[in-house]
C-alpha cells in the first residue's frame, strides 16, 4: 500500500469515527475529511462500499446543513469516482448506483420492474436451474398458431426465447409481459412465475433504483445534536406512548404512489420482497412525522389483498428523508404483532429510540397495548436474526416468551450473562430461545391477542358450513352466503356497497354466518357487524380496528369460535 493509499485509508477511519459524533466543536473535522476523501482514492472494493455507507448514514444523519449539502454532492458524484470505476463490477449487489443486481424476485416485483425498467432486466441464465420448466408452459404462454414449432425442433429454452422475442425487448421483459397476458386469475399467474424461479439481472440505468439515491424529499430535515439513549423498561416504553406524532399527513394517491415506488426501490436494492409493499394501496398512505426528523410512511393494503380478520400495515422508517429501515403490524384485538427490521448501514445509531417510537407510533394508530414478536423475527428460519442476537434486543425492552422451557432456558443464560463479563448465548441456545413468540404487556396480560388466537379453528367452521352445504360449488356458495347474510343482518342493498366492500362482503359471508348466536343480536349489534364489513372493504383499513375491537360482542363471537376445535375426519 502506498502513502496516498495509506492516507486515504486513514481519513475513511476518521470520518467511521466521527459519524457518531455531533456538535459545533466536530463539524470543522467532519467536512475537513470529507473534502480530503472527496479528492482521494480508495484501494479496495470494501473500501469504496465502507465510504458510500458512511454517506448514506452521515445523510440521514446531519450536523447542519453544510454537512448535509457536502455529503449530498459526494453522493450525487459517487458513481463517477475513479476508486468506483475501478471496482465496479466488485459491487455488484450492494444497492450502490450504477451496479447491477441479480435475484429471483417475486412475481411481483419482477412485473414493477418489468414496467419501469424494460430494457434493464434480463434472465441470469447461468443460474437459471429450474429452465426445463419452461417447456411445460410454452403452450400457455403462446397462441396456438406458434405451436407447430415448439412440437417439433429441439432447440434450447434460451434460444427459443431469442426466437420468439421482439428485437428491442430482452429475455426476461418478453417472459413476463407473456405471463402477464395470461387469461387466468392474477394469483395463477404469479405460481407459474415462481414455480420457475426465475433468476434476473437488472442491469444499470442513470434512474435505477439504488440506495444512492433514494431519499424522500419533502422530508423537513432536523439536524443532529446527539443520538438518542432512551430507557429500556416496559414502564419507560408505555411513556414513551404520550409522545404522539407531531403531524399526520395523507397523501394523494399519485404521491402515494411515488411513496410506494419509493419503498419498493428499498427491497430491491437490498434483495428483499416484501409482501405488502408490493401490494399496498396508493389512496392508503399517510406520513407521521415526529420532531427528531424520524418518520414512518404508512401503507395499507390494497382491498384484495388484505388479511381476512387481522389488519396489516407496512411503515417504510425514514430519517431526515433517508430510508434507514422498515416495519410492519398485523393488528387487532387491541394488540399488534411487530415485524422491525433497520437497515444495517444505520443500524448502530438509535435502533433502540426508533423501535420504541415504532410501537409508540403503533399505539397511537391501532390503540395497541399488546405486542408480539414472532419466531421468525428472532431466528426460526432466519440466519441473520439468529445471528444478530435479536432475542436480547427485544428481551431488553421488556418483551419475554411465556413457554416455561424457553423462560427457563431465558433464566439460566441471564445468570450467565450476569456473572460471567463477555459472555455470549451461542447460536444452539439463540435457536431454542427462538421457539416462543415474545410479548410485551403495557396493560394487564391477557391471551385475546393476534398470535394466541386459533385463528385456524374460525376458518376451519366457515369452511366446514360451506363444504357440508355446496361441496364444488364454491361460486354459488360465494352468491348464495352473500345473500343470507344480507338478510341476516339487515343489509338493504349490497349494491350500494363499493366494488371491494362487496368483495369483502363475499369473503366475511360464511363467516359471518358461522358466528355463534349472531341470529339473536340486537339490532344495533347487526348494524355495527355491517360497519365493520364495511370497513373492511373501506379506503383505510386501520378504521376496521377500530370497529372490530370496539364490538364487543363480534369479539366474543369470534373468541367462542377460535375455541372450538372443529372436527376433522
Amino acid at each position: 500500500m502506498n502513502r496516498t493509499t495509506q492516507q486515504s485509508t486513514r481519513l475513511l477511519a476518521q470520518i467511521e469515527r466521527l459519524r457518531y459524533v455531533f456538535g459545533t466543536a466536530v463539524i470543522d473535522e467532519k467536512l475537513l475529511t470529507l473534502a480530503a476523501l472527496q479528492g482521494s482514492q480508495l484501494s479496495s472494493a470494501n473500501n469504496v462500499l465502507r465510504l458510500h455507507d458512511l454517506l448514506c448514514f452521515i445523510r440521514a444523519y446531519p450536523d447542519n446543513g453544510e454537512v448535509l449539502a457536502t455529503v449530498e454532492r459526494m453522493l450525487i458524484g459517487f458513481t463517477q469516482r475513479k476508486d468506483f470505476i475501478r471496482y465496479r463490477n466488485s459491487l455488484a449487489d450492494t444497492g450502490v448506483a450504477g451496479t447491477s443486481i441479480y435475484y429471483r424476485f417475486y412475481w411481483q416485483t419482477a412485473q414493477w420492474l418489468c414496467e419501469r425498467w424494460p430494457n434493464a432486466i434480463s434472465i441470469d441464465w447461468g443460474e437459471f436451474k429450474t429452465k426445463k420448466h419452461l417447456e411445460a408452459v410454452w403452450h400457455l404462454l403462446l397462441p396456438y398458431s406458434e405451436t407447430l414449432a415448439l412440437d417439433t425442433l429441439n432447440l434450447s429454452e434460451r434460444t427459443w426465447i431469442n426466437i420468439l422475442k421482439g428485437p428491442t425487448e430482452t429475455d426476461a421483459t418478453f417472459l413476463i409481459r407473456r405471463i402477464a397476458a395470461l387469461r387466468m386469475d392474477a394469483a395463477a399467474r404469479e405460481k407459474i412465475f415462481e414455480d420457475l424461479d426465475v433468476p434476473l439481472r437488472f442491469m444499470p440505468t442513470a434512474d435505477m433504483p439504488s440506495r444512492t439515491h433514494s431519499k424522500y424529499r419533502a422530508a423537513k430535515i432536523a439536524f443532529c445534536r446527539q443520538l438518542a439513549k432512551p430507557r429500556r423498561s416496559r414502564l419507560a416504553i408505555k411513556g414513551q406512548f404520550r409522545r404522539k406524532p407531531s403531524a399526520i399527513r395523507f397523501v394523494s394517491a399519485a404521491d402515494g404512489q411515488g411513496l410506494i415506488d419509493l419503498a419498493r426501490a428499498q427491497m430491491v436494492t437490498r434483495h428483499r420482497d416484501l409482501y405488502g409493499f408490493m401490494n399496498a394501496d396508493q389512496n392508503d398512505v399517510r406520513v407521521l412525522s415526529y420532531a427528531d426528523g424520524l418518520q414512518f410512511v404508512c401503507y395499507g393494503m390494497r382491498p384484495e389483498h388484505r388479511l381476512m380478520l387481522e389488519t396489516l400495515y407496512v411503515f417504510l422508517i425514514l430519517k431526515n428523508g433517508v430510508p434507514i429501515g422498515y416495519t410492519q403490524a398485523s393488528a387487532l384485538f387491541h394488540s399488534a404483532e411487530v415485524n422491525f427490521n433497520v437497515f444495517d448501514t444505520f443500524r448502530r445509531a438509535e435502533t433502540s429510540h426508533i423501535f420504541i417510537t415504532t410501537l409508540a407510533m403503533m399505539h397511537h394508530l391501532f390503540a395497541a397495548d399488546t405486542f408480539i414478536i414472532n419466531t421468525q423475527q428472532l431466528g426460526q428460519d432466519n440466519p441473520e436474526a439468529l445471528k444478530s442476537g435479536a432475542f436480547w434486543f427485544y428481551h431488553r425492552h421488556g418483551f419475554r416468551p411465556q413457554d416455561r422451557a424457553v423462560r427457563a432456558i431465558m433464566a439460566e443464560e441471564r445468570t450467565k450473562l450476569k456473572s460471567t463479563p463477555g459472555y455470549r448465548s451461542n447460536l444452539a441456545t439463540l435457536k431454542k430461545l427462538s421457539t416462543d413468540n415474545l410479548f410485551l404487556y403495557t396493560g394487564k396480560p391477557r391471551r385475546d391477542v393476534v398470535s394466541s388466537i386459533a385463528t385456524e379453528n374460525i376458518g376451519l367452521a366457515a369452511l366446514g358450513a360451506v363444504a357440508h352445504r355446496f361441496g364444488s360449488n364454491r361460486e354459488r356458495a360465494f352468491r348464495q352466503c352473500a345473500r343470507e347474510a344480507a338478510e341476516l343482518l339487515g343489509l338493504a342493498s349490497r349494491q350500494r356497497l363499493s366494488r371491494a366492500q362487496r368483495l369483502v362482503w363475499g369473503r366475511w359471508s360464511p363467516l359471518l354466518l358461522t358466528l355463534p348466536g349472531v341470529a339473536r343480536w340486537s339490532v344495533a349489534n347487526k348494524r355495527a357487524l355491517v360497519e365493520v364489513v364495511k370497513a373492511k372493504g373501506g379506503r383505510r383499513e386501520s378504521e376496521f380496528v377500530h370497529l372490530f375491537d370496539r364490538h364487543r360482542a363480534l369479539q366474543r363471537a369470534v373468541l367462542k369460535l377460535a375455541m372450538t376445535e372443529p372436527v376433522i375426519e
